[in-house]
């Protein structure tokens, strides 16, 4: 993969591969991989309805866990 897509369904999609193949570690090196900022990507995602878990480091629907 040379770039994280836009579309907010497939770079979720993306982010929770790399991390689960372990390909990256956290999402934090996953990020600077693709020069991106692990925080654009939250903000970017938060407002589809997706947050990070720490705990399980991947991308989530908001309310998961409730």
């Amino acid at each position: 993969m040379e770039y994280l897509p836009n579309d907010p369904n497939i770079l979720v999609s993306s982010i929770n591969m790399l991390l689960r193949d372990e390909e990256f570690d956290t999402l934090e090196a996953l990020c600077y991989n693709f020069n991106r900022e692990p925080e654009e990507i939250k903000e970017y995602l938060k407002k589809y309805g997706y947050v990070y878990s720490e705990e399980q480091k991947q991308m989530r629907p908001e309310g998961y866990d409730q």
